[in-house]
């Protein structure tokens, strides 16, 4: 039998953090464990909440994957130098979603391997991984209006960098979370089709109304300075955008390009194992047709490489990262460039 959200126990993990009270508050939300290491221990994920009178709530995120590294930079940052009266409202957050992983330096959880972004709404009786993402689906995510979601690549993957919303049913919620995405104010910005949605915090999130905005801001397992400037020009653009603080939003000097992700072709995925050699780089044009990457058999020599062609027109707007490649590994992405964005 199913257990419907309100037939479930209350979450196991407790806030050290009181929500409604004034002012910048930083401490933990503890979750339970009992482990060979520590008989009577606990998952320690680092929250702040700076909060000021009445006003909307933004919930930050960073670390839903353990590498992916700008959004964790820049939430780190911005918990230690948010002040309350810069605040109208209160803005949770939470700089290291998957604290295990994020320790770990890994996408997934060393815990119990859990993929955090693939497992909600959660069950406060499952593993670790999946009472964090119960945590958020059922006491974080309810008290908030806005959300954004910082992610990049991390060790597999090199994207550009942009802000980016879903195609909803609520046209009017799907208009709400692309002009965030726009004012974001990344390079580009994009309407992301996703292989999978279902477990994903984006659709917790948009399943009960709120505005979600996600990015990806680089990756290789790494930061640049480029990708932190950017990552916390956003950050500060999405509070001033939904009137959170005071100021101008801020867009890059190149201006911002649009793109589009209409369905899976947009994804490029290797049927080989072997070594991957790419002929485009990120943000090239590419044509239809255009043989964009060879895969190379490593087990012997003299073989001729797989050629793999782009399946539409567009611009590679993301890469796989290592040249190690196996069969099922997306190997490129390629997004539609749009003159406007629109719900």
């Amino acid at each position: 039998m199913t257990l419907q959200p309100n037939q479930l126990r209350p979450s196991p993990i407790s806030a050290t953090v009181d929500f409604d009270a004034d002012g910048v508050q930083h401490g933990f939300l503890k979750l339970p464990i009992s482990t060979d290491e520590s008989a009577w221990g606990a998952v320690m994920i680092p929250i702040t909440v700076v909060k000021n009178g009445e006003g909307p709530t933004a919930l930050l995120t960073g670390g839903n994957h353990g590498d992916e590294y700008e959004g964790i930079t820049s939430l780190l940052k911005l918990s230690s130098t948010l002040k309350a009266e810069e605040v109208s409202g209160r803005v949770i957050i939470v700089p290291c979603m998957n604290t295990p992983a994020v320790m770990a330096g890994k996408r997934t959880s060393p815990m119990d391997k859990g993929n955090l972004n693939r497992s909600f709404p959660g069950d406060p009786n499952g593993t670790v991984t999946s009472q964090i993402a119960d945590y958020f689906t059922r006491v974080l995510v309810p008290i908030s209006d806005v959300v954004l979601d910082l992610h990049s690549g991390g060790r597999t993957l090199d994207i550009l960098p942009f802000g980016a919303s879903h195609v909803l049913d609520d046209k009017s919620q799907q208009q709400a979370a692309l002009e965030g995405a726009k004012a974001f104010g990344a390079p580009y910005a994009m309407v992301m089709f996703e292989l999978d949605a279902e477990k994903l915090f984006d659709t917790a999130c948009e399943r009960q109304g709120k505005v979600f905005v996600a990015t990806e801001l680089g990756g290789g397992g790494t930061s640049t300075p480029q990708s932190i400037a950017i990552a916390e020009r956003g950050v500060r653009n999405f509070l001033i955008h939904y009137g959170l603080v005071q100021g101008k939003v801020e867009m890059p000097e190149g201006g911002q390009m649009y793109l589009d992700m209409p369905d899976a072709s947009c994804y490029v995925q290797s049927q080989h194992s072997g070594v991957l050699e790419l002929l485009v780089a990120l943000g090239d044009s590419v044509k239809k047709g255009q043989t964009i990457a060879y895969v190379y058999d490593m087990t012997r020599s003299g073989t001729a490489p797989v050629a793999y062609k782009a399946e539409r027109d567009g611009i590679l707007m993301a890469r796989r990262a290592p040249s190690l490649i196996n069969m099922g590994d997306t190997l490129a992405v390629i997004a539609d460039v749009v003159e406007r964005l629109e719900a």
